[in-house]
Order: C-alpha cells, then sequence, then structure tokens
C-alpha cells in the first residue's frame, strides 16, 4: 500500500468523499474492524486547531462505530514542516508534497506501506498549513458520515462496525476563495436569547461555548473566517479576550463588517457619545479606541475593516458631502494602516485588510476614492442577494483582489427576512459565480443570521467558495440530494430534494416574511393576486404539506430531529404564513357577499397562525430534548425595528361555526378553483412546457428556457425563476419564440431577475425584435434604495416592457442577451383595454407600490 506518486483530481476540487472509505470488509486499511478502531497520532510541536481536529476526528469514528479500544491502525495527522514523522516520509521520498508546499489550506490523504518500524501501515493526513491539516481530518470525517451538521442540527451518523481506507493519495485544494466564512447578524430574536438562556447562560450572551460550536462548524465546512455578532444585545466579542484566544486555537481568522472599523463593535465598546465618533472634529479619541484594539489582537490572524461609519450601520459623521467624505476616508486609510504598520507587520501587504464600499459609501468609491491597491475591495449585494458590482478591469489588477459579502438573512428596507431561509440556492450560484468570473476570489463572507434554519444555504454557500468551478457545474437538485442523504437520509433523500425545490420557487416569488403588500407606515392593502391566483398558490403550498407528512414516518429515528429542523419547520411553517394571510385576506374580500365563506376563510387562517405557533414551540422545547429553546422565533417576533419589519397579522375575529366544513385550503366558497391548465403558480417544481402559458386573468406567459431552435450561447438555469427554471447567457445570445395572441390590443414585457448590470450606471437591458423587425432596446435602471428596486426585490422580478403594444395573430418574438448579469425567466403578454395606452418600458412588477421611507438602513 505504497503512497501513489501522482496527484488524483485537479488542484481546487475535492476527491469525493465516498472514494476515501469503505465499509466493506478487506476494502483498504483498516480504520475500525472487530479488533477496535484506529488511534489519530500528531506531534507535540504542531499547532492546537491540529490536536483539536485529532480529538473530533477520534471522537467521530467512536461516534459511528460504537467502539473505544485500538485495532493498531495509525491515522497521522501533521502539518508540513510541523510533524517529524510525516517530513521523514517526505524526506525518503515516500510521500510526495512537491505541490503542497506554499499552498493555501490543501492537503493530502494517504495510505502509506511502514511508516516506521512496527507499524505496517498508516493513513497519512498532511496539511500545507494549520487549516490544511484540520480540513483534512474532517474531511475524513464526513468521507466516513459524520455531517459538519452533527451538532447544529442533530444529524447523527448511521452505524458502521468496520471502515476501511482506500489505499492510494487524494489531494484537496487551495481553495477557490481564499477567506470564505460567515457573518452572525440580527441575533436578537434567535442566537443570543438561546446562548444567553439555553447554552450558555454563565456568559449570558453569545460567548466562548457557542463560539467554538461555530469554529468547528466552519473547519467542518472548510471555512477559515467569521464575522461576530455585533447588536447591542450581544455583549462584543473582543470584550471576553477568551474570544479571540479561541478564535486563535481553531484557526479561524477574525474579520468584522463594514460598520465595525479595526475590529471594533462600536455600538458595545464606544462608550462616548455618538457624535463624538467624528474623525473631524475628535481624531484623536477615535484613534486611540482604533489603537487600543491593534495591541490587543495585533498578533492573532485577522482581516482589518478599514474605512469608518457611524455607529450601528449609519452615514459617517462630519462630512457633509461626498468630495468631504472621500478625503476624509483617504485620511482614515493612512492613520489606519499606520497603527497596522506599527502594531502587526511593517509589511504591509502580509497585514490582510478590506474595505467595503457599502451603501452610501459605494457612491463615494465610484466618485474617485482612492484605496490602497493592496487592501481587499469587498464588493455588496443589495441585502436581497442581488450583487451590485463585480471587479472591473482596474479592480481584477489591482493586488488586494476583491470580495463578496452576500445576505441570506436581512434586517432592513423596504422588508426584512429574518425568520425562514428561502434563498434557493441557485441564485447563490449564479451571483457568486459571476462574480467569481468577474475576478472576485478574495472572500466571500455570507451573512446567516442566526445560522438556524439556514443550513442549506450556508452549506451551499461555503461548497461553492471552496470550490467554485466544481460546485457550479453540479445540478441543484443533485447538491441539494446529496445534501439530504447526508443529513437525513439516502432514502428519502430525492424526495427531500424535490420538497426543497418547491419550496424555493414558491418562496422565490414571495418570501413569507414579505406576505404583505405594503411598507411599514403605509396604510394595508390586500395582495394583487386574483383569487384563482391565490388558490392554486395555496394548492401547492397544501401539496408540499401533505409530501412531508408523507416521508415523515420514513424517517429513521435517530434523524427525525434533524429531519424536523431541516425540512419540516421551514417547509411546513412557510406554508403556514401563506395560508394564515392569504385565508384572511379572503375573510376580508368575502364577509359582506359570502359570510359562511368567510367564516371558513377565517377560521383556516386562525388555525395556520396556531399551527405555527405550535410548531414553533416544538422546535424550542421539544426537539433534541429542549436544546434549541430560544432559538426560533416567528416573524413578526415583537415591535423591534418596526420600520423594516413585516406587521403583526391582524386575524379575522372567530364566529359562530359554519354549516359545512372546511375544504382545502384552495378551496375558498364562492371563489373560483384552480384551472388545471391555467395558473399562475403550476403546482409541479419543473413544470412542461405550456403549464404557464394562460393566466386566469388571460394574461400569456411563455417559459423563457422554451425559446425554439437550439441553444446557442444560452443556458437553462436550474432551480431559479418564478417557476423553476431560467435563462442566462454567458455570450451574446437571442431566443426566439412564437405566439398567437387573441383579439386585442397586447404589452409584452421580458420577466427578468432583478440582478444588476455588468457596465456601472448602464440600464438592465434586452433587446426585442418583433416578426422580423428591428430590434428595439427595452430596459430600466437600477438604483437600489429606490421605489422601483424596492418592488423588484419583493417580488424577485424586473418587468422589461416594450412601449409599442402588438396585435393580434401569429407573431414571431426575438430577445436579444448581450449582459451576463441578464437571467431571464419569461415573457409575457397583458391584456390590454382598447382605452389604455401601452406602458413605457419600466421596472414596475404587478406588486402594489413600495415607498421609499428608510431604504438605507440594514446589514
Amino acid at each position: 500500500m505504497l503512497a501513489a506518486a501522482l496527484w488524483l483530481g485537479a488542484p481546487a476540487s475535492a476527491e469525493p468523499v465516498a472514494r476515501l472509505v469503505s465499509f466493506e470488509p478487506g476494502a483498504g486499511l483498516a480504520l475500525a474492524d472487530a479488533q477496535g478502531i484506529a488511534r489519530v497520532v500528531t506531534a507535540p510541536g504542531d499547532h492546537e486547531v491540529v490536536r483539536i481536529a485529532a480529538a473530533d476526528l477520534t471522537s467521530d469514528i467512536r461516534r459511528v462505530t460504537g467502539a473505544t479500544t485500538a485495532n493498531g491502525t495509525q491515522i497521522w495527522l501533521g502539518t508540513l514542516g510541523r510533524n517529524p514523522a510525516i517530513d521523514r516520509l517526505v524526506r525518503r521520498g515516500i510521500l510526495d508534497v512537491s505541490k503542497l508546499r506554499d499552498a493555501w489550506e490543501s492537503f493530502l490523504i494517504a495510505t502509506v506501506a511502514n511508516p516506521a518500524p512496527g507499524i505496517p501501515a498508516a493513513l497519512v493526513i498532511v496539511g500545507s498549513d494549520r487549516r490544511g491539516t484540520a480540513f483534512g481530518a474532517y474531511e475524513l470525517s464526513r468521507a466516513i458520515g459524520v455531517s459538519p451538521w452533527h451538532w447544529w442540527a442533530d444529524v447523527t451518523p448511521e452505524h458502521h462496525a468496520a471502515i476501511y481506507a482506500a489505499t492510494g493519495l487524494h489531494r484537496f485544494g487551495p481553495p477557490s476563495v481564499r477567506y470564505r466564512g460567515v457573518f452572525l447578524n440580527d441575533e436578537d430574536w434567535g442566537l443570543q436569547p438561546w446562548a444567553a438562556g439555553t447554552f450558555e447562560p454563565e456568559a449570558g450572551t453569545i460567548g466562548p461555548k457557542t463560539y467554538a460550536k461555530l469554529f468547528e462548524l466552519m473547519l467542518r465546512l472548510k471555512a477559515n473566517m467569521v464575522w461576530p455578532a455585533m447588536h447591542k444585545v450581544t455583549a462584543p466579542f473582543n470584550a471576553n479576550p477568551a474570544n479571540a484566544r479561541l478564535a486563535d486555537r481553531y484557526a479561524i481568522v477574525m474579520g468584522s463588517s463594514h460598520a465595525e472599523p479595526m475590529l471594533r463593535n462600536n455600538v458595545g465598546e464606544w462608550t462616548a457619545p455618538a457624535t463624538e465618533f467624528n474623525y473631524v472634529t475628535n481624531p484623536a479619541g477615535v484613534a486611540d479606541y482604533w489603537r487600543a484594539r491593534v495591541r490587543a489582537n495585533g498578533q492573532y490572524e485577522s482581516v482589518w475593516t478599514l474605512g469608518m461609519r457611524g455607529i450601528h450601520d449609519s452615514g459617517i459623521v462630519g462630512p457633509a458631502t461626498d468630495d468631504a467624505r472621500r478625503s476624509l476616508l483617504e485620511r482614515i486609510f493612512t492613520d489606519q494602516r499606520a497603527m497596522l504598520a506599527r502594531g502587526v507587520n511593517r509589511d504591509l501587504t502580509r497585514v490582510p485588510q478590506v474595505f467595503t464600499p457599502y451603501k452610501e459609501v459605494l457612491d463615494v468609491y465610484r466618485g474617485g476614492l482612492k484605496v490602497p491597491d493592496d487592501v481587499t475591495l469587498m464588493w455588496p449585494d443589495d441585502n436581497f442577494g442581488y450583487i451590485r458590482h463585480v471587479p472591473d478591469a482596474a479592480e481584477r489588477a489591482r493586488s488586494g483582489g476583491s470580495g463578496i459579502y452576500y445576505h441570506l438573512s436581512y434586517l432592513g428596507a423596504p422588508l426584512s427576512y429574518l425568520w425562514l431561509s428561502t434563498t434557493p440556492p441557485a441564485l447563490i450560484r449564479e451571483e457568486l459565480g459571476r462574480a467569481w468570473d468577474a475576478g472576485a476570489r478574495r472572500m466571500c463572507v455570507a451573512n446567516v443570521g442566526d445560522l438556524k434554519p439556514a443550513e442549506l444555504a450556508t452549506d451551499y454557500f461555503l461548497q461553492l467558495a471552496w470550490d467554485v468551478p466544481g460546485t457550479r457545474g453540479k445540478p441543484i437538485d443533485t447538491v441539494v440530494t446529496d445534501w439530504a442523504a447526508r443529513t437525513v437520509g439516502a432514502d428519502v433523500a430525492p424526495e427531500i430534494a424535490a420538497i426543497m425545490a418547491e419550496h424555493h420557487r414558491l418562496n422565490f416569488q414571495r418570501r413569507p416574511e414579505h406576505l404583505q403588500w405594503w411598507l411599514p407606515g403605509e396604510l394595508s392593502k390586500p395582495s394583487p393576486l386574483a383569487p384563482a391566483e391565490i388558490a392554486t398558490r395555496l394548492a401547492a403550498f397544501d401539496t408540499l404539506r401533505a409530501r412531508v407528512r408523507s416521508i415523515a414516518p420514513r424517517i429513521a429515528p435517530n434523524r427525525r430531529d434533524a429531519f424536523f429542523e431541516l425540512v419540516d419547520y421551514p417547509v411546513t411553517a412557510a406554508a403556514l404564513a401563506n395560508t394564515r394571510v392569504f385565508d384572511a385576506e379572503a375573510h376580508d374580500r368575502l364577509r359582506d357577499t359570502d359570510p359562511v365563506g368567510a367564516a371558513v376563510a377565517g377560521e383556516r387562517s386562525r388555525a395556520a397562525d396556531a399551527e405555527i405557533a405550535a410548531l414553533t414551540r416544538r422546535y424550542n422545547t421539544e426537539i433534541a430534548g429542549g436544546k434549541w429553546r430560544g432559538m426560533m422565533a416567528v416573524e413578526p417576533a415583537d415591535g423591534q425595528w418596526r420600520r423594516y419589519r413585516l406587521s403583526v397579522p391582524i386575524l379575522p375575529a372567530p364566529t359562530a361555526p359554519p354549516r359545512r366544513r372546511p375544504g382545502p385550503s384552495w378551496k375558498v366558497p364562492g371563489e373560483i378553483a384552480p384551472p388545471s391548465v391555467t395558473s399562475v403558480v403550476p403546482t409541479g417544481p419543473r413544470p412542461s412546457p405550456g403549464n404557464r402559458e394562460v393566466l386566469p386573468t388571460a394574461t400569456i406567459v411563455i417559459e423563457a428556457e422554451e425559446a425554439e431552435g437550439p441553444r446557442t450561447g444560452w443556458r437553462v438555469v436550474d432551480g431559479l425563476g418564478r417557476n423553476g427554471a431560467a435563462v442566462a447567457t454567458s455570450v451574446p445570445a437571442t431566443l426566439s419564440y412564437t405566439v398567437t395572441l387573441p383579439p386585442g390590443r397586447w404589452q409584452l414585457s421580458a420577466e427578468t431577475l432583478p440582478t444588476y448590470p455588468t457596465i456601472e450606471g448602464a440600464d438592465l437591458a434586452v433587446s426585442v425584435a418583433i416578426d422580423g423587425g428591428p430590434p428595439v432596446h427595452v430596459g430600466a435602471p437600477r438604483k437600489t434604495g429606490d421605489k422601483a428596486w424596492a418592488l423588484a426585490v419583493l417580488d424577485n422580478r424586473l418587468d422589461l416592457t416594450l412601449p409599442t403594444p402588438l396585435g393580434a395573430g401569429r407573431h414571431s418574438v426575438t430577445i436579444g442577451i448581450d449582459d451576463p448579469a441578464i437571467v431571464f425567466d419569461a415573457l409575457r403578454f397583458d391584456p390590454l383595454p382598447a382605452s389604455t395606452p401601452a406602458a413605457s418600458s419600466s421596472a414596475a412588477p404587478s406588486s402594489a407600490n413600495a415607498g421609499t421611507q428608510g431604504l438605507s438602513h440594514g446589514h
């Protein structure tokens, strides 16, 4: 069993975990058998994180096998240059590490015959650096069936009495993105009360015990960075020096958000009046505040956030114009870097630094702000998953590179989403992939809120960051099936993947936290959906709930907690949230004309609300023996931050029981049942062509992927769009369609996702040619914070509308796309009354108007 001399697999991709081990007797080196389990051996001079990973690997093998005695096999775990036994194998030519030297966070796993006298064989895991070694240990844990989410989602591994390491050598890394991690944020309603009241009440906050579990999860997911929780309810991370020491033991790189320059939590650590956090009037006081953190944390591995904003994510205090802000920020950069040169390393190119042009700071940057070349530029999304800017040629040439700050959870305008994680993995793939193609490869950080229930989205985000080419090439159904097999069970994984696909599709049309069509401070109004559209939507949710219920009895007893946390609660709660809102609307709509039907709808609304409460109580008090007490809060959880959050639903008052029994939730007495093929939202996750072509309002829709002819220059984006698929391009492409319109006048719109154009300041646009005529440019501006943006992100749709109406008859339509930022979802033909002029090109989806008040807040 000599180590192979050749490297298996591409440098940036991991070998499939199934190839590392087998559970069949005699299939390789026995890591566990009837005699016992392998002993994990480390060197005294290696890094602390290596010893942590070794202890976890030993526990994981015991957890899988149930055995504790040693069988004589050894697993050598060590860092290149830090483990004398492994280094001797290298010098003797037994282990080829030529491609491991100087690599970032890379590792290899190899079987070696006769590695030392008296040892016939060993499994050697060697890392290029301390995190690479730890990643190698946890990769083996994953291969034997221990999920990275074993603690955070109660994923109990399957039992195996025997484990055999496959012979040969397997190489992993380096990662696609250098720094990869998460930001704990808006933790007021979940993570903080759970940590303070349940998990570590002795700390009374998110403290070392919680961070140790988070750091372990990061290593198991091959991530390396954390931005700590920073709201006022949470004690600042660095207020307890044990936290920073713990991060160093786990080899986790600590950073901070754009609002926390120089690793300073301003809402908890700046004790002077907020007006004095002003570098114009109080530069000495602010500089001393920053300098103290450099002295305390300069010896740890960190990424230092440069720049300045106000307390708690408000605008910078002092300068009144963008020119003044630009001048002040350049002065601040100089002073902050001087602190780092004195307190961390005189060679600033060896001190990781980042600047995030977020919110109004992006306008300052666009106005000519000079950022030092070795500083990473961190590009944010618009808080709803759409990246606002990707690096241009000049930015790609900078030595500091670029990164992406991405939201999977958000507190801010126009409406927050803090409860259920419904961002489709396909959107994460498209946006991160586009940014990576443009050169954003230095850093990727996801705002994960309370972390739960964002397990799937977090897992996928970090998979992508580790291996962009390998991960983005997998269909989303395959990704989710694999994830479900590892966390819930292989026998139900395909069904779970189908459920999650439909869950993401329905909630992409409107998130559970966005089920109101007015903004805080405005008068309430009903949704713009027709009764038949609502009926179809609720029927689809009812079907989802039934599918979840049908799977539940088949889940292995030791995986039922995981199933509830990862699938049952988020899917069922989202479905119930829709029932609660839409049946309340039906009650109000019917109470004057159909009192019995109104009573039925009102009862369903109240029952859904009660079931959400009961489901949440179960999460908090019963699952995993009460382990997650305080973690889950239904949105809206309370009256805090009302300016940015869903209003508390006003449920219909109870009435006398109706004379007839309630039917299925889609059937409202006195209203239209969903047609068999005419629907806004078909119930199938991947509808066949034509399923959405005729809507109840007589609107005609053709899905983008139904283009005629060969797929030249364009591809179908699986798992994205309002109907489960969309179209994107990497080169200029045209798509052709044929439609026969009934008598009347018709307005044509191209439905796209509300992405941002590649060219700064340009419209998001396509060209439209009708019946072979000249193409017409149809576009809409993209300005974060205006009314069109608010409408678009709540609907996840931007309409690019042809100004000239079409008449009846057969028409050919050709759509031209020349911007890779475009994700084209569908063609829509809306009937126009004879007296109605055609709309001009606009970005106005069908939702009611959204105001612009307070559109600048949030993380």
